[in-house]
């Protein structure tokens, strides 16, 4: 009989695979993002979709869409999501529109195996009418996601910055195809621990995006690490509401071209999570 006095034994780290967005590498091409995940480690990939500068998008040519998923598969990005701009809340477009562009980014997912497809609110303001207008979007693009194979993903981001926030729409949503995305700074900057966050969209979390910043106040980038979000609170999070999937960096190489290049912030990641340090290249 084991000693109740006896020391128990530390629990056992929990490691998610690690992952990147193509908005880190705005203008690179398949070959270099396969060459950066391969390097890094890295066995899953957002590929963004806005053109002109999207890796894909539903008017890519067949033999592109096969290359690119030849290249990643060899690369072993066993994961992949679709980095979609659709905005679900958005009183500027139909439902038809909207529905539409999701359709469209549904069978791209299909054709490439991409396992999510990330929307945005995007409410010309927050309340009861843009949640609303995202539930039923998001319930009637549900159905065609789930024969896809794949889900969409609310990302806690513009109007509905809080994981309370988006909580409220995929609850109303309630279809095993339609899950979040927990971006670390936006719910931070909403006022939110990452104890928080986690524990409200534990139902719903197919994936998260990591990042840091200056401060709340100002959301300029920079190493994860070096800024105020706390990254370090992120993995016990986690962990307390058991998701074992994907972290993935979104570095806005994108929309900051002044701050350092993807291969040195994705070797900052890990050490700013305090895990293994998967995400720095080789010699790193």
């Amino acid at each position: 009989m084991a000693d109740p006095a006896a020391p128990r034994p530390a629990p056992r780290p929990v490691s998610w695979e690690p992952a990147f967005s193509t908005l880190g590498c705005p203008n690179a091409g398949v070959r270099e993002v396969a060459r950066l995940a391969r390097e890094h480690g890295c066995t899953g990939v957002e590929l963004r979709c806005d053109p002109p500068e999207g890796l894909l998008t539903p008017r890519t040519p067949p033999a592109e869409l096969a290359e690119t998923v030849d290249l990643l598969d060899r690369a072993g990005v066993r994961t992949r999501w679709l980095a979609g701009y659709v905005r679900v809340a958005d009183p500027g477009v139909t439902d038809t529109e909207c529905l539409v562009t999701l359709a469209e980014l549904t069978t791209l997912a299909a054709e490439v195996g991409a396992v999510g497809i990330r929307v945005f609110p995007g409410a010309d303001r927050p309340g009861p009418e843009a949640d609303a207008r995202a539930v039923r979007r998001l319930r009637a693009a549900a159905p065609q996601a789930a024969d896809a194979g794949t889900s969409l993903l609310l990302e806690t981001h513009d109007s509905h910055p809080g994981a309370a926030d988006a909580a409220r729409v995929l609850s109303a949503v309630d279809h095993p195809a339609v899950g979040a995305v927990w971006d670390v700074l936006h719910t931070w900057r909403a006022g939110e621990s990452p104890a928080e966050s986690a524990v409200l969209l534990a139902p719903w979390l197919r994936h998260v995006q990591v990042k840091d910043a200056v401060s709340r106040q100002d959301p300029r980038p920079c190493l994860p690490g070096t800024g105020a979000v706390p990254l370090d609170a992120v993995p016990a999070a986690l962990t307390a509401v058991g998701y074992r999937a994907h972290l993935s960096l979104e570095w806005e190489k994108r929309w900051y071209p002044e701050i350092p290049g993807l291969p040195q912030a994705l070797a900052h990641t890990a050490r700013a999570l305090g895990l293994p340090d998967t995400w720095a290249a080789p010699g790193h």
